[in-house]
């Protein structure tokens, strides 16, 4: 008895996958995030400067977090949450 081939033959099957693969990646475009920010964001950004004192504040938490100083309160960080989520 003998045994034919049936279908293509001498082809290899995984090829032809990676090859239209390979052909999408090709065919589709390039897409870029972009930022824009509305000029009334940028208004409101110059009406609102941050005050001195919490700038100050902020200064000095860079400071130590860049030292590695800084000590997180879990406890206060865990009640301001449960705080804000329960408004």
């Amino acid at each position: 008895m003998k045994i034919n081939n049936g279908g293509m033959t001498g082809v290899n099957p995984y090829t032809l996958q990676a090859n239209k693969a390979g052909n999408m990646k090709e065919s589709k475009s390039v897409a870029k995030d972009k930022v824009e920010i509305s000029s009334a964001a940028k208004e409101m950004q110059q009406l609102s400067p941050i005050p001195a004192a919490r700038q100050a504040k902020v200064d000095e938490l860079k400071i130590q977090v860049e030292n590695g100083t800084y000590k997180l309160n879990a406890q206060a960080t865990a009640k301001g949450l449960i705080d804000f989520y329960r408004k």
